[in-house]
């Protein structure tokens, strides 16, 4: 006999969902026939983590599965606004025209906000009638130094991570470096930040764990920061631990990243060299390598990696991510990178870019195709960004 599918018990429907792969996935299982469409919800309940999409411009996302650049219609990403971060499926943008902090996750188009750019300690003052320095804010020698809008959307805050999704409910938290030296907090629904550290470190990343709810930073020598964010501990709780390494940081640029339990530190190799493309020499830098350390906490000492397994590294200007390479159909013992050290850098004239995917086992880079071959410089293009499609 025939079987009429729609009629599908409602647990067997559930079952299935459960067991899709990607978001894109679900959506086309809700939409194969009404009954599946009334019963399942909008978003998963239950979803696998999702192979990121590398955001190239304000509306352009590579998808990695296949190779092609799909459109979104997201006018909330206005050119006049930069990323300075991305977790959980959401950016963290700021805006060159006003103070504000804004979270978008580019699936949904749902938006939050955070505290202010003059929400920060260090600002003593802040006005739109003195055009060209609008803000005054305290340096680390103790001084005041002055500020247009476009300058402290592009310098003043470097990264901003977050603890959990924000959507829908405000226990979450944010996590900044500001400038180098300093580390800040807020919570969901927070009107202002706060300062966690003084001014002693370089910070290079941070990272949240959700295993500890702490956030964890590390700077240019391997100092880590452990900010604790437990609801009975305000304001937050930072631990400076100070460690050795097995072998000397040869890298150019530190990245944080949890992996499972473990804690590693990427350290990103860069080289100098001159482009000929579009008739000018210009100065770039090209990523030639990758040095992997991970902690061990009971001697607080750095040890070198030699492979990842079955595990693949998303770093740049996200929270970086690492993802068992089977479960979402990517590359294993890899790292995905992109060029997220400056606001802009020169392609050659066969269209490459620093951004790519690192072999750990043989040390070779593999380009990522997916900007114009004949584009030569990606000036007024925003830096390529991970986001995780994340429909909550």
């Amino acid at each position: 006999m025939g079987m009429d599918w729609s009629d599908l018990p409602p647990e067997i429907i559930e079952i299935i969902a459960g067991n899709l792969p990607t978001y894109g996935d679900y959506l086309r299982f809700r939409a194969a026939c009404r009954s599946w469409h009334s019963f399942l919800p909008q978003s998963p309940l239950h979803l696998r983590p999702q192979l990121p999409w590398l955001m190239l411009s304000r509306r352009a996302f590579f998808h990695l599965s296949t190779y092609k650049t799909h459109l979104l219609n997201l006018p909330e990403a206005s050119i006049r606004t930069r990323n300075c971060g991305s977790s959980h499926g959401w950016l963290v943008t700021l805006n060159e025209e006003s103070p504000s902090v804004s979270l978008l996750n580019p699936l949904t188009r749902a938006t939050r906000s955070l505290p202010p750019l003059n929400a920060f300690p260090s600002i003593i003052g802040f006005s739109y009638s003195n055009v060209g320095r609008e803000y005054l804010v305290r340096n680390h020698h103790g001084g005041v130094d002055s500020f247009n809008l476009r300058q402290m959307c592009n310098s003043f805050v470097r990264k901003i991570v977050l603890s959990s999704s924000p959507s829908g409910n405000s226990e979450f938290s944010a996590f900044a470096i500001v400038g180098e030296r300093n580390l800040a907090f807020c919570r969901g629904g927070d009107d202002s930040w706060i300062f966690v550290s003084e001014e002693l470190h370089c910070w290079e990343d941070a990272v949240h764990h959700d295993g500890s709810n702490s956030f964890y930073a590390v700077s240019k020598e391997g100092t880590v920061a452990v900010c604790c964010v437990d609801d009975d501990c305000f304001p937050p709780r930072v631990s400076i631990i100070q460690t050795v390494a097995s072998a000397r940081f040869s890298g150019d640029i530190h990245y944080a990243v949890f992996s499972g339990e473990d804690m590693m530190l990427v350290s990103r190799i860069l080289e100098q060299e001159f482009d000929d493309a579009g008739g000018e020499s210009n100065l770039v830098y090209r990523t030639v390598g990758f040095e992997i350390f991970e902690m061990n906490w009971c001697a607080f000492k750095w040890q070198k990696v030699e492979s990842l397994g079955d595990r693949a590294l998303f770093i740049g200007g996200n929270s970086s991510l690492s993802l068992v390479a089977a479960s979402v159909g990517c590359l294993g013992d890899c790292i995905y990178f992109t060029d997220d050290y400056s606001d802009f850098n020169y392609d050659d004239a066969c269209g490459k870019h620093d951004l790519g995917i690192f072999r750990l086992w043989d040390q070779g880079i593999e380009p990522l195709p997916c900007y114009p071959r004949n584009s030569y410089s990606r000036l007024g293009w925003p830096l390529p960004i991970w986001v995780s499609p994340n429909p909550s």
